[in-house]
């Protein structure tokens, strides 16, 4: 653990040496505001199944939603369906042990008809009765639907619409040939179908439901959710900002297109409201874009692919995007900044693309305001955090997010507390040192939790985990925003930790 710590301290030295020699044009603070000491308001405007479970609970066949990945191991032989190359060729069931060729994505038609997608993006097809099963259409249709019949034992059998059964050939291929109807024993019809990750997101909520369910689900949460009482919290406790997701739908408010639906405008508008009147300051963020630029259900996936970045008119429709939120709250006086884009893959989205998108983006927002802060998110996974600094993307009120959790990786796994707090006060304080003396753009850790990959804390372990990290963040140029004020895991919760002394924000009131 020393080991890892001192590496990430002597990297980080590196790094600020690095930026010393590429220092760009100043960043002109133009804006008067104290720093942020912000919350998330997460699982609100964009939804996130984990932060609030129980808005999925109604859906029939609920783990059966569009994204799901699925594996099916014929039962009789104990052999995986694969798509060979990932897609593009033949199907088979001949693998001993699934991988990602094994892997399917489920594209939701009904609670019972689906479409799978392979790795590679193509679709499962059959002709007719009778015909093989092959993974080569680029696009579905009726040859690429299929029922799912699935019993309480997660056994399936997947037939045609013409009734046709899929059955394990001799050959080991599937093809639509099984003899009347299989019943659940060992027969080459039947499957165990393994959920391998379910994403729940508004695709998935939108599409399961239905327009008329999914719009009284989501009406009835965006009123209760987040309310003026929750602002009047924030402001007894010291919180001065929210950053606000939001999908790139809401340019579209009230008719977006299916199945994402209508009303997120209305209740950022009641949020820049209640903001306005407890003096909160108001970050718009562009959580969720067209296509995906993460492929994470927080950025409304339909099935974790990631085309974003691939495709000019989604680029397009997400300045469109922003050009309607800088329009519409430029002039607010709770509004501090608008966040271009959350969390864009570091292996999906190139940087060049990137720094174009956010170049563009600028510029829109100083169309309408010389005064806005105007926000890039890191790229998740980056192993060159100053790589946006380097970049001309703007010359005033420019601010880089960071988002900084000790979770997701293997080397927070072997961290007791002492570990962790250590990390952060070494290598995460190392790092935001190394960001801060950039000149060309403030740092912003614009999501951050009390929680750690050790899950036995005592209350006070958290409390000395939470102080380290107010006591590092605090120190970013810009400031800090929790992820995030409501959440149905207590730890991710900024309420429950103020509420339940887990989280002592007085301590660092004076940061």
């Amino acid at each position: 653990m020393e080991l890892f710590t001192s590496k990430c301290v002597y990297y980080a030295f590196l790094l600020n040496c690095f930026l010393l020699l590429f220092k760009a044009h100043s960043v002109e603070k133009l804006n008067d505001v104290p720093k942020v000491r912000g919350a998330n308001l997460g699982g609100w405007l964009v939804l996130e199944g984990w932060i609030k479970p129980s808005l999925f609970d109604s859906i029939p066949n609920k783990n059966m939603l569009d994204g799901t990945k699925v594996q099916f191991k014929s039962v009789p032989l104990q052999k995986y369906v694969s798509a060979e190359n990932g897609g593009g060729s033949n199907v088979s069931a001949d693998r001993d042990t699934p991988s990602s060729w094994e892997q399917f994505r489920l594209w939701r038609l009904s609670h019972t008809k689906f479409q799978l997608r392979t790795l590679n993006g193509q679709f499962l097809s059959c002709d007719g009765e009778g015909a093989l099963v092959t993974a080569s259409a680029e696009s579905p249709s009726a040859t690429e639907t299929f029922y799912i019949e699935r019993n309480d034992n997660n056994k399936v059998h997947i037939r045609l619409l013409s009734g046709a059964y899929l059955q394990v050939s001799s050959s080991f291929n599937l093809t639509a040939d099984y003899p009347g109807t299989p019943g659940w024993d060992d027969n080459r019809a039947t499957f165990e179908m393994d959920i391998v990750h379910i994403l729940k997101g508004d695709y998935q909520l939108g599409n399961a439901y239905g327009y008329d369910k999914a719009n009284e689900v989501l009406t009835n949460h965006r009123s209760s959710f987040i309310t003026e009482d929750d602002f009047k919290f924030m402001s007894q406790h010291g919180i001065n900002t929210v950053r606000i997701p939001v999908g790139w739908w809401i340019a579209l408010d009230p008719n977006p297109p299916a199945p994402f639906i209508g009303g997120t405008l209305a209740a950022l508008d009641n949020a820049f409201s209640w903001a306005k009147t407890y003096n909160i300051n108001c970050i718009v963020d562009l959580h969720a874009a067209p296509g995906s630029q993460n492929g994470q259900e927080h950025s409304a996936s339909r099935d974790g692919s990631t085309d974003w970045s691939t495709s000019p008119d989604y680029i397009s429709q997400s300045l469109d995007a922003i050009d309607f939120l800088a329009s519409r709250f430029a002039n607010h006086p709770a509004l501090l900044g608008i966040e271009l884009l959350n969390e864009p893959s570091y292996s999906q989205v190139p940087l060049n693309v990137l720094v174009s998108y956010y170049s563009k983006g600028y510029d829109i927002v100083r169309k309408y305001s010389s005064t806005a802060y105007v926000i890039i998110s890191q790229r998740i996974g980056t192993p060159e955090p100053a790589e946006l600094f380097h970049a001309k993307i703007g010359a005033s009120n420019l601010v880089v997010d960071v988002h900084y959790y000790n979770l997701f990786d293997t080397s927070f796994q072997k961290m007791g507390v002492s570990d962790n707090i250590d990390y952060i006060y070494k290598s995460r304080k190392a790092e935001l040192n190394t960001l801060n003396a950039a000149s060309n753009a403030l740092v912003f850790v614009g999501e951050w939790v009390n929680e750690m990959e050790f899950r036995q804390g005592s209350q006070l372990d958290y409390q000395q985990f939470g102080k380290a990290q107010l006591d590092v963040y605090s120190d970013a140029s810009f400031g800090w925003a929790y992820w995030t004020l409501k959440n149905n895991n207590n730890h991710w919760d900024l309420k429950w930790n103020i509420q339940n002394n887990y989280l002592l924000l007085n301590d660092s009131q004076n940061k």
